[in-house]
């Protein structure tokens, strides 16, 4: 047996089973075809004319059943009603169902997630990093104040920004944004949620807040999002909740001075980790060494709104309702308002096909320049 193992290049043990297999009888009357050493039927398998009960009971609940109701559940209720014995469980019943190809649900059709930024073409091909920034509170101290936290981390790189701060305030959020561009540099994008902390007052059409200015001023383009629609806001998002359980409700914390040491070493340490991941992001512009705020300057550049447009192909920017397009009911649009051309041009932009991005119409639009109050 070693030697015909050896030269037919198989283990013994394969040479041993051929020999058990012949059974002592010539070669040409050995039946070498494989088959399980158990029964051609597996014991347990529910009989054929039980599948057959299984299916008309199926037929009959489906025409018949006054609840509508022709899933396994209801044809084993059914069957124990009934007094079959031995009836299958739901289970079983939905495994019969399966078989004989009797299932009306279609499976869920997974897409493939779009990419971060796909809304933005130069961020969804790397061209330009954008930093995202939200609020979280008002959270209270004990024995202290109540204390409201600005958040930021950016799309490509995951470079955060926290700053705990006693009041909720446009003023506040303009100060941390300016802190954490001059440290890293400024992003092309920074994108907000409607708050007016960041888009200014919403009673009066044509408004433009302080943080818009700001941004504008230095170039970066701002990007307000609906706060109603998923997946925008997700790395922001994902970023308060870790924010809130590793700084916030690890500790109890005494003062405000105290939750904003305990930030910085969560940030320095959050840097370090992600230092290889902040350096293979796009680059960041330096920050202009003049630079000085002017509020009363004419406001220059792009402002960008995400919309849903309703039911007659309207979508509301800057205070106004604008026709994009009587087609693209309650589908998403991307306004760019170029400040200096007078225009706001609508894209319509889907999560299927983040790659095409549709010009729907171009309008004709002036912001007037009004003074701003202080």
């Amino acid at each position: 047996m070693r030697s015909v193992a050896l030269k037919f290049h198989v283990t013994l043990r394969t040479v041993q089973k051929w020999v058990g297999h012949a059974k002592g009888k010539r070669l040409d009357r050995v039946d070498w075809s494989d088959q399980p050493s158990g029964p051609k039927c597996a014991v347990a398998r529910t009989p054929r004319a039980m599948e057959d009960q299984v299916l008309a009971t199926r037929i009959e609940l489906r025409d018949n059943s006054a609840l509508g109701e022709f899933g396994a559940d209801a044809i084993h209720r059914h069957l124990v009603d009934n007094g079959i014995e031995r009836a299958p469980c739901a289970r079983t019943i939905h495994r019969i169902l399966e078989r004989r190809g009797a299932l009306d649900g279609a499976r869920r059709l997974r897409l493939p997630p779009p990419p971060p930024g796909w809304y933005l073409p130069e961020v969804a091909h790397r061209q330009a990093e954008l930093d995202s920034f939200d609020f979280v509170g008002p959270l209270k101290i004990r024995n202290g104040p109540l204390v409201d936290i600005l958040n930021a981390i950016s799309l490509c790189g995951g470079l955060p920004g926290s700053w705990p701060m006693a009041q909720k305030a446009a003023q506040n959020a303009l100060e941390a944004l300016v802190e954490h561009w001059r440290a890293f540099g400024c992003p092309g994008y920074a994108q907000f949620d409607n708050d007016t902390v960041f888009q200014g007052p919403h009673q009066h059409p044509d408004t433009i807040g302080r943080v818009t200015r700001m941004c504008l001023s230095l170039a970066v383009v701002p990007v307000f999002v609906p706060q109603q629609e998923t997946g925008f806001q997700a790395s922001i998002e994902n970023f308060n909740g870790r924010w809130q359980a590793k700084v916030w409700s690890r500790v109890e914390h005494e003062s405000l001075a105290g939750l904003c040491e305990r930030t910085a070493r969560y940030l320095d340490a959050l840097h370090a980790r992600s230092a290889s991941r902040i350096e293979a992001a796009p680059p960041r512009r330096a920050f202009p060494a003049r630079w000085r705020l002017d509020l009363q300057a004419k406001p220059r550049g792009r402002i960008i709104y995400l919309r849903r447009t309703s039911e007659g192909g309207t979508a509301e920017v800057l205070g106004h309702k604008f026709l994009v397009d009587r087609s693209w009911l309650h589908r998403l649009v991307r306004a760019e308002v170029d400040l200096d051309a007078h225009q706001i041009t609508f894209y319509g932009i889907r999560r299927r096909d983040p790659s095409q991005h549709i010009l729907l119409t171009k309008l004709e639009h002036e912001v007037p320049h009004k003074p701003f109050q202080e």
